[in-house]
C-alpha cells in the first residue's frame, strides 16, 4: 500500500538543478541498507558515541560550558508538567517545538551522564504525547517536529525504554506521524521548493529511522521518498547558497536539511548526494554575510532581526573546513551558555563540527558577498572586526517568492554602532490570521498586501503613483564592486515597477568607508509619474533644510543628504498602522521625499549617509560606476 502511496505522490526521480543533476540511488539500495541498520541508538548519536564526545568536550571552554548548560535545563524540565495539546489557531507547532527542545536534553543528558532522572522524565514526556488525540496534521509542520522529537527520545533511550512503553511510543510515530504523511490532504510538503519540503521530510525520515525494525518497508518507502522530493527545496540555494526565505527562514529550514542529511550519514552511512547538490554548501557563508556588526540579521521578508547560536554552522564549518564560517557566531560560543539552551536542537551543536578547532577561528576575508537565485541580496561591509563598521544589506528578488515582503530595492544600513536604515520584518502569523486576513495568498490583489509591514510603502524602496510593486515583476543583482573604497551593487528594478515607470535601476555603494551612496535612475513613462523614496528608522528624525535630515539615536548622530535633477520635496510619514488588524509600531519614523517626474523624462536622485553634515551629495552616474557586470 505504502509503495502505491508513494508512487502516487512523489516527483520524478531526478531533478536537475543549474548545472548540477542528482539522482537518488535505486529504491533497493535503501532496502538493503535499512535491513542492516545498526542497533539503537543510530539516529545522529550513534551508540557508543558518548565516550568520543566526552573527550571533545574538553577541547575547548564552549563546549564544556553548552554540555554544562544543557545538563543544567534537563534538570529544570524535570520539574515541569509534560506539554499539553493546546493548540493557538491552526497551529500546535509551539508545543511540538517545545517537545522537540525536551527531547533533546533531556535524551541527551541522560546518554552523557547516566543519571536515570532524565530518562524517566524523557520517557513520561513521550508517553504524554503518544496520548495526544493527534498532532495536527492538517499543519503538517507541527507533526514533522512532534514525529522527530519523540524519534529522537525512543532512539536515544531505546534500550532503557520498558516494553510497554515502546509498544506505545512506536505506535504514536507510526499512527500520528508518519501514516498522515501518506495522506494527500496533508502531504503537500512533497511538493513545494520551501522550508515545509525540508522540515517535514526530516521529521518522517526521524521518525521510521526510529521503529524501522517493526515497518522495514515503511521505513525503506519513506526514507527513498525524501531522497527523491527534499532535493525540490534544496534547488534555490543554487547558485551562490542564497536562501530565499531570508535570515530567520534559513535557521529554520537549512538546519532541519543538516539534521536530514547527517541523520541518513550516521544511520545509512550516506547522504546520497544530497550535500553536494549545487550551492548548498556554500550557504553557510550566505547566512554568515546575512549578520551585521551589531549582531543584526539583515532581516528581510519574514525574517527576525536577532542572531544567535546557529548549530548548522558547525555542521557547514566541519564540511567545508572553513571555520570562518563561525566568525559571526563568536559571542554564542564564548562564556555563559544558558541563554543556548532555548534551541530545541542545541545538542547538535555538539555532534557537528568535532573536527574545527573553535580555539583558531578567523575573520572571513570578503567584505562584499552576493547571490542571485529567487532572492538575490549584496551584503557589504567596511570591516569583520570594528563593531563600529558601514554594513549594507540591499535586496532584489520579488515579492511572489514564499516569506517575500515586497520589498525589492530595500536595504539595511548599520554604522557607528547604530541600525539607521531597517525592516520591520514579519507580523505575528496568528495575529493577523485570527482576524480573517487571507495572509497567504501572494497574488497582485491579495489582502496579505494590504497588512502595513508587508507593502512597499514601508520599506527602504521606491514607490511610483502610490502603487504596489508587481508582485510577479523580479530583479537581480546586475553589477558589483569588491574595491575597498568603493563596495557596490547595482540592480536594475523595472520588472517590479511594469506599467508604472519606463526603467527603474537602484545602485548602493559604501565609499571611501565612510558614506553609504544610494542613486536611483528612473524614466517615466508617457505620462509624468509621482516617486517616493522612503527610509525607515528608528531614529528621531529631523529636517535641516530643504536637502537635508539628521538622524540621530543614543547619542550618535547621521546625516542624510538628498540631491536630484528633478525637484525634491522632503517629508516624514507615520508609521501608525491604518487597519486594526496591523501590529503596532512604536519608535519608528518613515522619512524620505517626493517628486514628479515629467513624461518620459529620466530624472536621477542621490542619497547620502554620512557622519559628516559637509558631505558631498554628488555621484557619478550608474553607467559610470566602477562595478563589474554579472
Amino acid at each position: 500500500m505504502y509503495k502505491l502511496l508513494c508512487l502516487l505522490f512523489i516527483l520524478p526521480c531526478t531533478l536537475v538543478l543549474g548545472q548540477h543533476t542528482y539522482s537518488p540511488p535505486a529504491k533497493e539500495v535503501i532496502d538493503a541498507k535499512v535491513r542492516s541498520l545498526p542497533p539503537h541508538p543510530r539516529i545522529l548519536f550513534a551508540k557508543g558515541a558518548e565516550q568520543n564526545l566526552k573527550q571533545l568536550l574538553s577541547r575547548d571552554s564552549f563546549r564544556q560550558n553548552l554540555h554544562q548548560a544543557i545538563v543544567k535545563e534537563a534538570e529544570t524540565i524535570l520539574d515541569i508538567p509534560p506539554v499539553e495539546r493546546i493548540q493557538i489557531g491552526r497551529r500546535l507547532l509551539d508545543k511540538s517545538r517545545e517537545c522537540l527542545r525536551r527531547m533533546f536534553q533531556l535524551s541527551y543528558a541522560y546518554r552523557m551522564t547516566g543519571d536515570k532522572r532524565f530518562l524517566q522524565r524523557a520517557e513520561k514526556e513521550m508517553l504524554a504525547v503518544a496520548d495526544f488525540s493527534d498532532w495536527n496534521p492538517s499543519h503538517f509542520l507541527d507533526v514533522a517536529e512532534m514525529t522527530m522529537a519523540i524519534a529522537i527520545g525512543y532512539d536515544w533511550l531505546y534500550d532503557e525504554l520498558s516494553e510497554a512503553s515502546r509498544s506505545k511510543i512506536s505506535q504514536a510515530i507510526l499512527e500520528k506521524g508518519i501514516k498522515p504523511s501518506y495522506d494527500r490532504q496533508y502531504n503537500n510538503f512533497l511538493r513545494v521548493e520551501n522550508n515545509w519540503n525540508q522540515v517535514c521530510n526530516a521529521g518522517m525520515t526521524f521518525g521510521v529511522l526510529a521503529i524501522a525494525e517493526n515497518e522495514p518497508e515503511l521505513a525503506s518507502q519513506t526514507i527513498h521518498r525524501a531522497l527523491e522530493t527534499t532535493p525540490t527545496s534544496m534547488y534555490p540555494y543554487a547558485p551562490d547558497g542564497g536562501y530565499p526565505e531570508g535570515y530567520g527562514y534559513w535557521g529554520y529550514g537549512t538546519s532541519f536539511n543538516v539534521l536530514l542529511i547527517n541523520a541518513l550519514e550516521v544511520a545509512l552511512g550516506s547522504d546520497y548526494g544530497l550535500s553536494q547538490i549545487l550551492g548548498f554548501l556554500q550557504t553557510g557563508a550566505f547566512v554568515q554575510h546575512m549578520a551585521g556588526p551589531l549582531g543584526l540579521a539583515h532581516n528581510w521578508g519574514d525574517s527576525g532581526l536577532r542572531t544567535g547560536l546557529n548549530p548548522a554552522l558547525l555542521w557547514f564549518a566541519g564540511k567545508t573546513g572553513d571555520s570562518s564560517l563561525l566568525w559571526g557566531q563568536s559571542k554564542f560560543l564564548s562564556g555563559n551558555q544558558s541563554g543556548n539552551v532555548r534551541n530545541r536542537i542545541i545538542p547538535t551543536a555538539l555532534l557537528w563540527g568535532a573536527n574545527v578547532n573553535l580555539n583558531d577561528v578567523k575573520a572571513p576575508e570578503k567584505l562584499l558577498w552576493y547571490g542571485q537565485g529567487d532572492s538575490p541580496v549584496a551584503l557589504m561591509r567596511t570591516s569583520w572586526t570594528d563593531p563600529n563598521a558601514f554594513f549594507v544589506g540591499f535586496k532584489g528578488g520579488a515579492a511572489s517568492v514564499n516569506h517575500a515582503h515586497m520589498d525589492v530595492g530595500s536595504f539595511v544600513f548599520d554604522a557607528l554602532g547604530e541600525r539607521w536604515a531597517m525592516d520591520f520584518g514579519a507580523q505575528d502569523y496568528n495575529s493577523l490570521e485570527s482576524k480573517g486576513v487571507q495572509l497567504w495568498n501572494r497574488q497582485q490583489d491579495s489582502q496579505r498586501w494590504q497588512v502595513f509591514r508587508y507593502n512597499n510603502r514601508v520599506h527602504n524602496t521606491l514607490t511610483i503613483d502610490d502603487q504596489l510593486h508587481r508582485v510577479k515583476g523580479y530583479a537581480k543583482i546586475d553589477a558589483v564592486s569588491e574595491a575597498t573604497n568603493f563596495l557596490a551593487a547595482v540592480s536594475d528594478l523595472s520588472a517590479v515597477f511594469d506599467g508604472q515607470a519606463q526603467k527603474v535601476k537602484r545602485g548602493i555603494a559604501i565609499r571611501n568607508s565612510q558614506e553609504v551612496v544610494v542613486r536611483d535612475e528612473v524614466t517615466a513613462p508617457s505620462k509624468a509619474i509621482q516617486l517616493r523614496w522612503t527610509l525607515l528608522t528608528a531614529a528621531s528624525v529631523r529636517i535641516v533644510d530643504d536637502k537635508t535630515v539628521e538622524l540621530s539615536q543614543n547619542g550618535k548622530t547621521m546625516y542624510l543628504k538628498f540631491a536630484g535633477d528633478t525637484p525634491l520635496k522632503i517629508k516624514t510619514w507615520s508609521t501608525e498602522p491604518p487597519n486594526d488588524y496591523d501590529a503596532p509600531n512604536p519608535g519608528s519614523t518613515l522619512v524620505g521625499f517626493e517628486a514628479s517626474i515629467p513624461a518620459g523624462n529620466t530624472s536621477s536622485f542621490s542619497a547620502v549617509f554620512s557622519p559628516q553634515s559637509n558631505v558631498s551629495v554628488q555621484s557619478k552616474p550608474l553607467a559610470e560606476w566602477p562595478v563589474k557586470s554579472l
